[in-house]
């Protein structure tokens, strides 16, 4: 028989982790109502307190789980940085979880879950519906709060999010490669599916459409050794004299080839990137980029899981979208 756990008794009274934790610590913190529901679950189920349920209320230590697929990627890195910062200020204990793309998602899962931590912040563009279930399964039945950073799910919105308007950004630079009288513009995506690539496929898509110029998606992979044969045949096949990359890396890969078939950048291409990593100011020229704050996103995605840990009612809920801004340098007019 599987040990009776505090997520058992929070699930089946329907309350947080920390109402449990003041039911059994703090009763005269507890709706009297509330109070005699969870003693009832507790006494149903046979639940043991241990240690962790008896200091979940007012222990210093609070761990949360960091989920992540890619560590390699700089944003990735200095959005962990904004995250770790605030867990610092807070004293509390970070699990970074690293998966990939082999089906080891739903295992990892289990093993935040049997962990126990407070909440889980999770990390990873690539979100499906498959996986996006998975997250809402987690935070409704196991009351574990959840807050995607720099990336949303935007059919349902019942977990907390902080991103940028990827949307709208795409759309404001491919306007102003418009507005430099380019016609032959290509968006740089990936085959894979990333969420936050689809909102800036759209808002490219709007304003190729709005300008009446034919809409461009090239779609290839992140990893060098796969793009450089792709951007070669498109050098070779396609006229291209402007260009928005859903990522730095993906421009400046594609950058490095164009000027290798004798292109000039800016004056045969415009180029666009995504990030504003530490990327664009160590290549030549220096790349033109949309600038995320992602040390920041971090930062806000912790504390708004701080709220959620601590209140049934957290004042900010949904998605919360950070200003986003246009850095113009060298590979545009």
């Amino acid at each position: 028989m599987n040990k009776i756990t505090i997520y058992d008794v929070a699930g089946a009274a329907n309350v947080s982790l920390a109402t449990v934790s003041r039911a059994l610590n703090n009763p005269d913190k507890v709706k009297a109502e509330t109070r005699e529901r969870v003693l009832k679950v507790i006494k149903e189920l046979g639940y043991k307190p241990n240690a962790f349920a008896k200091g979940l209320a007012s222990r210093k230590s609070t761990s949360v789980a960091v989920m992540v697929s890619d560590l390699s990627r700089a944003s990735v890195a200095e959005m962990v940085n904004g995250i770790a910062d605030i867990a610092r200020a807070y004293e509390y204990s970070i699990a970074l979880y690293c998966f990939s793309s082999d089906g080891s998602e739903s295992e990892i899962f289990q093993d935040v879950v049997a962990s126990q931590v407070d909440g889980i912040l999770y990390l990873n563009d690539e979100i499906n519906e498959k996986q996006y279930l998975l997250l809402k399964n987690i935070q409704d039945n196991f009351r574990i709060p959840i807050v995607l950073a720099n990336t949303i799910y935007p059919k349902d919105l019942q977990l907390s999010a902080v991103s940028i308007d990827y949307e709208k950004a795409a759309y404001e630079v491919t306007k102003s490669l418009i507005g430099e009288g380019r016609k032959d513009i290509f968006m740089l995506s990936t085959i894979r599916k990333y969420m936050v690539n689809d909102l800036k496929e759209k808002g490219y898509l709007t304003a190729m459409k709005e300008a009446g110029l034919e809409p461009k998606i090239f779609r290839t992979s992140g990893d060098i050794k796969i793009n450089t044969s792709d951007f070669t045949t498109l050098l070779n096949r396609d006229k291209v004299d402007g260009v928005v990359a859903v990522r730095d890396s993906i421009a400046i890969s594609f950058m490095n080839l164009a000027i290798k078939h004798g292109k000039k950048v800016p004056d045969d291409i415009s180029i666009y990137g995504f990030q504003n990593t530490k990327y664009t100011q160590l290549c030549r020229p220096k790349l033109s980029s949309v600038d995320i704050p992602i040390y920041e996103i971090g930062a806000l995605a912790m504390r708004i899981l701080t709220e959620e840990m601590q209140s049934e009612n957290p004042s900010e809920k949904g998605l919360i979208k950070l200003p986003h801004s246009i850095i113009r340098r060298e590979t545009t007019k």
